[in-house]
């Protein structure tokens, strides 16, 4: 599930970057795995929690993977949304050569893969790095929007495409929160530790 979910990530931005939407093109089929997933593991969490009673950490785990899954397909619609954009921006020339966008795309699906590993792992060591590194794409969205609030107060014929760029970094902004969900899930899952809204206690 995570796998097809980082893959989302990468041909939408993919496909907004080269503005090639052929790229793109599996996204639906990629999008109805991702629920179908969501729903098998549903499933099967309820399942053990009503015929097995688990405690403590079976619980914990059972718990946690029911979260994550939530968050994966939250990443796939994200990943869908910045395909909507693209499609959208295909219909206006290029504002500029994209910088900042690519780069939150490869940190937030490094966050995604490495959130997965230490869930994989039981490594909270690894996903509390995870956490720390969602400033970075919080950064990157402002300096985006910055940047494109300058070309559209410049000129307002770029209005539209501006718009679609900050949502689209406002979509990748969500996923890194989606993989910084799952870290936080993977400390408490190892640790029996409750670290959301607690940066401070990373360190």
């Amino acid at each position: 599930m995570a796998s097809i979910a980082e893959k989302m990530i990468d041909c939408s931005v993919q496909a907004l970057v080269q503005r090639d939407a052929s790229l793109a093109a599996d996204i639906p089929h990629m999008e109805q795995e991702v629920n179908h997933f969501q729903l098998e593991i549903d499933n099967q969490a309820n399942l053990l929690i009503a015929l097995q009673q688990p405690m403590a950490h079976d619980l914990r785990f059972i718990i946690a993977s029911m979260k994550i899954s939530s968050d994966l397909e939250r990443i796939g619609d994200q990943a869908v949304n910045i395909t909507e954009n693209m499609q959208a921006l295909l219909q206006y020339p290029e504002l500029k050569r994209m910088i900042d966008i690519p780069e939150m795309a490869e940190i937030a699906k490094a966050m995604v893969r490495d959130a997965l590993h230490a869930f994989v792992t039981s490594d909270s060591a690894e996903a509390r790095k995870v956490v720390l590194r969602d400033d970075a794409v919080d950064a990157l969205k402002e300096q985006t929007f910055r940047d494109t609030l300058t070309y559209m107060i410049s000129d307002p014929k770029t209005i539209p495409v501006g718009l679609q760029l900050i949502l689209v970094s406002r979509h990748l902004e969500r996923i890194a929160d989606h993989a910084t969900n799952i870290a936080e899930d993977v400390v408490y899952l190892v640790e029996a530790k409750d670290i959301r809204h607690h940066a401070d206690t990373l360190k």
